[in-house]
């Protein structure tokens, strides 16, 4: 930047001392040819008395340089003012190449959103920066081999268009398979009795691979914009990785933005949750998920990329306000509810029924209680296999954020809404409908119910010791928040009579990233996620119905299960309720092994090292291990003495990831 702005400025400089010099050198020399021209003439001039023009001669050289001075100072002052304007304007162009090369390496930083590896600023600068022309990489880039480096946008009809991501090749070592991509399912960490808890699995994958554009136009008084990213880390009916390894794109991030200059921002798209941690102040783009390689994040860190309208206000730049409002949803583990189990019966002519000819029931259905979402509808473009719930309302996320001069503080508030269906005349305990139902399998009376959740977290980061240290920790506990977290747990389970409730969940995440060179950086994680019982008493005197009840039988979660030989995709009234598969690919399911999940706990410990960063972008490659556990509520378990007697199953892994990556610059 300095040898650009050095070299600027003598060619300005030249540039406006040629004219004035050219003609103080014309006016000079006219004067001195003049005279010359008369001492000539009067020195050959015959008749001309030799004393006289000697005696002029003195008086006219005096004058002449007399003038030649005055000019050459007026020249000079001249020069020195133009010299300071120009100084002037050069200072602003080199604060806004600043402003603009710091803009673009925060964008690069967070492009690997949750799971890049970069220099984490602790107050990095704002990401919505002025949208000015097309702006170059200084010269002095590390790396830099000719004078003219690549432009880092590009100008198009009056916006500026930065494309940015990453190409990455990465595995992924699991000593308990999960059948899994390079982001792990925590909360499937597979129990003792788990045929996959006994084989390992090595994945590799290039999915993490991520493409953004960044779009930004600049009005009077409001900067106007947007951001796309997308990765492959989704997949398709088609998908597999047998031949081709064909995986679907899937959007990340896909938001637009209007920032006023009185420090006010509306976006509104898929983006980041509120909750998300930030480098400085609300801005987005500047989130601060963990480096890992593991796309899934670290077990501790709450977070969501969901739809939102967000409304942030800036304040000095030292304190921020925020407003969301965002996509809700609900996650569901509820085990020993009611159920009535009705049927038709037909006639079965042959032993092909149930291998005894007569009349038998087939095909059984079973009914329950509450009814809390639907599986996608496929004509309203969503996965006819996964779950939707019936959403009440959006959730709100309130956030205030202070930079006082030191550390990044963020405090922030969630309230969720549940809602589901109850249904009275399927009975609690038995068959016999309750009073005033024709039939235990009747819908009638059937209602909605409501219950409210949220929880109150905070984010604190420091940089230490000339910043190369950066210490931050991460909280978030309430009701009906399990989905925040990276670990999935649950949101809600149900009371007997169907109605829904949340369940207490804590999230916590501490981080240490050392930043010995500017070339490495390493990083360590501990973090937790804690589901709480929930149990409610359907019938005795013992909880048995709810989320991680006292009752639940865990006895066969040590004792392994043969395969399944057939498809596993069931239909009931044809709805599909599960993933098909063929013989060879199906583990047995565990019986009697309720297992629902306590606590989650992991730690970790990786590097990310920078072959080369400068104007061609960024090459570098890392290395993780991680090692997680699952803990179970305690339930009823085995026979006295046996490895099943504590009725508290445990799941530890241990994983190793790397990734090489280049980054756009």
């Amino acid at each position: 930047m300095r040898v650009l702005a050095s070299w600027f400025c003598a060619l300005v400089l030249g540039l406006s001392a040629m004219p004035a010099i050219a003609a103080g050198n014309g006016t000079g020399g006219g004067d001195t040819s003049s005279a010359n021209a008369a001492s000539s003439a009067a020195a050959s001039a015959p008749n001309s008395p030799a004393p006289a023009a000697n005696a002029a001669q003195p008086a006219s050289a005096s004058s002449a340089m007399e003038s030649e001075l005055q000019q050459m100072r007026e020249l000079l002052e001249a020069q020195a003012k133009q010299l300071q304007e120009q100084q002037k304007k050069m200072d602003l162009l080199e604060k806004e190449l600043e402003k603009s090369d710091a803009a673009h390496d925060s964008a690069a930083a967070t492009s690997s959103a949750d799971s890049a590896a970069v220099e984490i600023p602790v107050s990095a600068p704002a990401a919505v920066a002025p949208a000015t022309a097309a702006v170059s990489n200084s010269a002095t880039n590390a790396g830099s081999q000719d004078n003219n480096p690549p432009p880092l946008s590009i100008r198009f009809k009056g916006v500026t268009l930065t494309p940015g991501g990453f190409m990455a090749g990465e595995t992924v070592w699991r000593q308990k398979a999960l059948g899994a991509d390079v982001n792990t399912p925590f909360n499937s960490a597979p129990y003792n009795g788990s045929s996959n808890a006994s084989m390992g699995e090595f994945n590799a994958s290039a999915r993490a691979s991520r493409i953004t554009m960044r779009v930004q136009g600049e009005l009077s008084s409001v900067k106007i914009g947007g951001y796309y990213e997308m990765d492959f880390l989704g997949a398709g009916v088609t998908a597999n990785n047998n031949q081709s390894n064909s995986y679907s794109p899937r959007v990340r991030q896909f938001w637009a933005q209007a920032a006023f200059n009185n420090g006010f921002t509306v976006t509104a798209g898929q983006q980041w949750s509120l909750i998300q941690e930030t480098a400085h102040g609300m801005d987005n783009l500047t989130e601060l998920p963990p480096v890992t390689i593991d796309a899934q994040q670290h077990i501790g860190t709450s977070w969501a990329r969901q739809f939102g309208f967000r409304f942030t206000k800036d304040f000095g730049n030292k304190f921020w306000l925020g407003l969301a409002v965002e996509e809700s949803q609900a996650t569901l583990t509820v085990h020993g509810n009611p159920t009535i189990t009705s049927g038709g019966t037909v006639v079965c002519v042959t032993t092909a029924c149930t291998g005894t000819a007569g009349t038998t029931t087939i095909n059984p259905t079973t009914y329950t209680n509450f009814l809390l979402g639907v599986f996608g509808n496929t004509s309203g473009t969503y996965n006819p296999i996964g779950n939707y719930a019936f959403n009440p309302a959006p959730d709100i996320v309130v956030k205030a954020v202070a930079e006082p001069g030191f550390g990044h503080y963020e405090i922030f508030g969630l309230f969720s809404e549940f809602r589901d269906r109850t249904f009275p005349c399927v009975p609690i305990t038995g068959t016999v409908a309750p009073a005033g139902c024709p039939s235990a399998s009747s819908a009638l009376g059937a209602n909605n119910n409501a219950a409210g959740g949220g929880g109150i977290g905070a984010n604190a980061r420091w940089g230490l010791f000339a910043k190369h240290v950066d210490l931050g920790i991460h909280f978030l506990g309430g009701d009906g928040i399990g989905r925040y977290g990276s670990g999935g747990l649950s949101d809600v389970t149900v009371r007997p009579n169907g109605t829904i409730v949340p369940i207490h969940n804590f999230q916590s995440l501490g981080t240490l990233i050392l930043h010995p060179t500017p070339k490495l950086d390493v990083y360590m994680y501990v973090g937790g996620e804690y589901d709480a019982r929930t149990q409610y008493i359907k019938s005795g005197a013992t909880p048995n119905e709810g989320y991680g009840y006292v009752s639940e039988n865990n006895s066969g979660c040590w004792t392994e299960i043969l395969p399944l030989t057939g498809p596993s995709t069931t239909t009931n009234l044809g709805v599909p309720t599960g993933v098909g598969g063929t013989t060879g690919f199906i583990p047995g399911p565990l019986n009697n092994c309720t297992g629902d999940t306590r606590n989650l706990i992991e730690g970790t410990l990786g590097f990310w090292y920078r072959f080369y960063k400068g104007d061609r972008g960024t090459v570098q490659y890392g290395v993780q291990y991680s090692n997680y556990v699952r803990n179970a509520w305690r339930g009823v378990g085995g026979a006295a003495g046996s490895i099943s007697a504590s009725g508290q199953p445990h799941s530890d892994e241990n994983m190793v990831f790397t990734s090489f990556r280049y980054y756009l610059p």
